[in-house]
């Protein structure tokens, strides 16, 4: 049997300073505490909402742990299209952030390189995609970087070749309507 499932539930990160990583995930990227966790009376953890779509966020503290995860990227958060992908990158950069700006990726647009206080990797990643995936014949990538730059080529010379054939056949039915009489 396969199981039912429905999306992603939350993301659980360790962080050294749970009211800076916190503050941090609502300024730069407009989430919300929810829920707070308490031991003895002390703040270990809370879980982060999205107003707009966004995966829920646990952070949970454990200084040892987030030093030991920094820099990995566990998860990219979805974020609908390249002209969403565009503007977020844009935002991130008005605020000081620095990150790596976004790319044609494997079957979306990708913005990696943006760091939490803590040095966790934040990759964004759009659901829209240029690819179609067939899990019958599942797509071997190899070496993600140059594949994407390859595949981006072919995207971009399929929609020159679209955008001239639209102009192609306006321009054909231009001339070849005659003014009435």
């Amino acid at each position: 049997m396969i199981p039912t499932l429905d999306g992603v539930h939350h993301l659980k990160l360790p962080v050294a300073d749970l009211d800076r990583s916190a503050a941090w995930y609502a300024d730069r990227l407009g989430y919300a505490i929810a829920l707070e966790f308490r031991q003895r009376g002390r703040r270990t953890g809370v879980t982060m909402t999205h107003p707009r779509g966004g995966p829920d966020l646990g952070l949970v503290l454990d200084p040892d742990l987030a030093r030991a995860a920094a820099g990995f990227d566990y998860f990219s958060i979805g974020v609908p299209d390249r002209a969403a992908i565009t503007e977020l990158a844009e935002d991130l950069t008005r605020r000081g952030e620095q990150h790596a700006g976004v790319h044609f990726a494997t079957l979306g647009w990708i913005l990696p390189g943006l760091h939490d206080p803590d040095g966790h990797e934040v990759r964004f990643y759009t659901t829209e995609s240029h690819t179609a995936l067939d899990p019958a014949n599942p797509l071997v990538v190899d070496d993600a970087i140059a594949s994407a730059r390859a595949a981006e080529q072919v995207w971009l010379s399929q929609r020159q070749s679209a955008v001239e054939a639209l102009r192609s056949a306006k321009n054909a039915a231009t001339t070849t309507t005659s003014p009435i009489t």
